[in-house]
């Protein structure tokens, strides 16, 4: 695992009434969301960044609108359904 630190006003923080964990628990699950969304990584990846397993990672994503059915064309949801 790698460490890696950002600078954040402490207003911030006390304007949200969170403190220093529950705001870096926000962070990396922010940062998945987005990872995932913009198809950087797979969900696992995305899941392990956000300290979830697999299946709070995925209704974390329906919470924040987020699909997990990406297809580039009608005749490629077809394919998916058919080997579903």
């Amino acid at each position: 695992m790698c460490i890696v630190s950002i600078n954040v006003p402490e207003e911030i923080l006390l304007d949200l009434h969170e403190d220093k964990k529950d705001f870096a628990d926000y962070m990396k699950k922010m940062l998945a969301l987005d990872l995932y969304k913009n198809k950087k990584v797979s969900l696992g990846y995305c899941a392990s960044v956000a300290e979830m397993t697999k299946e709070e990672f995925l209704q974390y994503l329906g919470i924040n609108g987020v699909s997990v059915f990406s297809f580039g064309s009608e005749d490629e949801f077809l394919e998916e359904l058919a080997n579903a």
